[in-house]
């Protein structure tokens, strides 16, 4: 099988926010408990947060984490979580039907961000609460001192604001399993006053606002039109949420699927276009795709048993276990999230630590990462600077998720400042290698090639605590510079990253 493809210097699409490499960590399961914070774990800080944790955290370089949820944070009350922590009660977690301790909360997380570097993502409870308490919320977090709630974030032993900018106007507020669900009417007039009210307080502040759940939602687009028509002029970006699953064991179709991603970005981007077109603004409006990943391994069974459970604390509780296929399906959404990156400028893989996520712990312990960690890593340390628009020529197959599904899935980015190329390639072809040729147009000399390649012959292949790097980056083999193009082989089902020196 052989594709074409061509980059040129010239034809690019935007430049990419770091923050579209950012994470999420939600009170949910063994996230917090056990994931970052375990004051009896042998690498354990004086906070009691996980060394090794933030070690493999800092090492993935995400530029944002948002906290803390998530469906959590619809019923959540963020004064629990400051204070002494003998003195913060234990509450009812309505959303995963556990226990909260509150021993972790903005203090320590806030904290536990500075030390893995990154940045915090805060989500405001609209559910069960408001604008009274959102307005609290941000002057806690926010402001210097000489007001109430200032005041006493110095008392709980924090003297300078954190200065957040990035706040998320609720959570998933389309869905009749939030606590405090609302109509798209309803939750579009609170989050207009919320931010309005906010802006009162600090007019550069980011305001995310929510959008669909997923598209498979039976109000979806129209609850971004309707959202969008009461908020468009207070907020920065519409939030959406987007999930993976192969229930049926179809490697072709689940390699598709990333389709129907690219169609709910350019649908949603269309309704902003069309509320901005209405309201005769000039102001853009982008989208924060603020959770996504795959997520089926353990979604049924862990269902069943969280209906059943008497208010656990910290549960084991939707750990996916991933594979080498899930590496794929990965490496497919974040070129998609790249080659969208004019419109998408944020997006979080949810989540971080446990909870379907790229790291995995034991109480107790080792930490180590799952195969979905490293097609994350590549992309979030070489996927910055400017994507470029590709022209692929390449052979295709029909999938459920859409027609003409291409075989090679593919997206560039050119760092101007370190003089390189970077190609994230999936051959989603499962018997065929493919034989590509990269025409590299008006980059200047392209100097050396740089192959690395995860592969591995079985799609069910995971990553365990005793055998860590069963699926793991290895240097790829054959290419080269010819002629002025690229020239290398994709293994069949086959991930890879290409980085040329120019």
């Amino acid at each position: 099988m052989e594709a074409r493809v061509t980059a040129h210097a010239h034809y690019t699409i935007s430049d990419i926010d770091k923050r579209l490499y950012g994470s999420f960590l939600e009170h949910l399961g063994r996230a917090v408990y056990t994931g970052i914070y375990e004051p009896d774990h042998p690498t354990a800080d004086d906070s009691g947060m996980r060394k090794d944790v933030i070690d493999l955290v800092r090492e993935l370089d995400t530029p944002i984490c948002r906290y803390p949820g998530g469906n959590f944070v619809s019923a959540y009350n963020w004064e629990d979580g400051i204070g002494p922590k003998d003195e913060r009660p234990v509450r009812l977690d309505l959303a995963w039907r556990t226990l909260e301790s509150n021993q972790v909360g903005i203090h320590e997380f806030a904290d536990w961000a500075e030390k893995a570097g990154t940045e915090m993502m805060l989500a405001l409870n609209l559910g069960s609460r408001g604008l009274d308490e959102a307005r609290a919320f941000v002057e806690y977090v926010n402001h210097p001192g000489g007001s109430y709630w200032s005041d006493l974030r110095k008392k709980n032993g924090r003297a300078d604001p954190w200065g957040v900018k990035l706040w998320c106007l609720g959570n998933e507020m389309d869905g009749p399993w939030q606590v405090g669900h609302k109509s798209a009417a309803e939750y579009g007039h609170l989050a207009n006053e919320t931010a309005k009210a906010l802006r009162g307080f600090d007019k550069s502040l980011e305001l995310v606002v929510c959008g669909s759940s997923h598209s498979k939602m039976p109000t979806y687009p129209q609850w971004e039109a309707t959202v969008l028509e009461e908020t468009y002029d207070q907020v920065d970006y519409i939030s959406l949420h987007m999930y993976f699953e192969n229930y049926e064991k179809n490697t072709a179709e689940y390699l598709a699927l990333p389709e129907t991603l690219d169609r709910y970005i350019g649908t949603v981007s269309g309704v902003i276009d069309f509320i901005k077109g209405k309201k005769r603004s000039k102001k853009d409006v982008k989208i924060s795709f603020d959770e996504w990943n795959v997520w089926y391994h353990e979604r049924e069974s862990d269902a069943k048993r969280m209906a059943e459970w008497n208010w656990p604390h910290a549960p084991v509780l939707l750990e996916d276990i991933y594979n080498f296929e899930d590496v794929l399906q990965v490496g497919c959404i974040l070129n998609t999230f790249i080659r969208r990156s004019d419109v998408v400028r944020i997006a979080c893989i949810a989540q971080l630590v446990n909870v379907i996520a790229p790291i995995m712990t034991a109480p107790g312990g080792a930490a180590w990462k799952q195969t979905i960690y490293h097609p994350f890593h590549l992309a979030s340390r070489f996927g910055r600077g400017t994507a470029l628009r590709l022209d692929v020529d390449c052979p295709t197959y029909d999938a459920d998720a859409a027609a003409g599904v291409s075989y090679l899935d593919i997206a560039g980015v050119h760092d101007g400042d370190a003089g390189t190329l970077t190609f994230f390639a999936i051959n989603r072809n499962g018997t065929e290698p493919m034989e590509v040729s990269l025409g590299l147009e008006r980059f200047g000399d392209a100097r050396t090639v740089e192959h690395t390649l995860i592969k591995h012959d079985d799609l069910e292949a995971t990553n365990t605590m005793e055998a860590p790097d069963n699926v793991a980056p290895v240097k790829g083999e054959g290419a080269k510079i010819d002629g002025g193009d690229l020239k290398l082989t994709l293994p069949p089902y086959s991930y890879s990253m290409i980085r040329v020196s120019l």
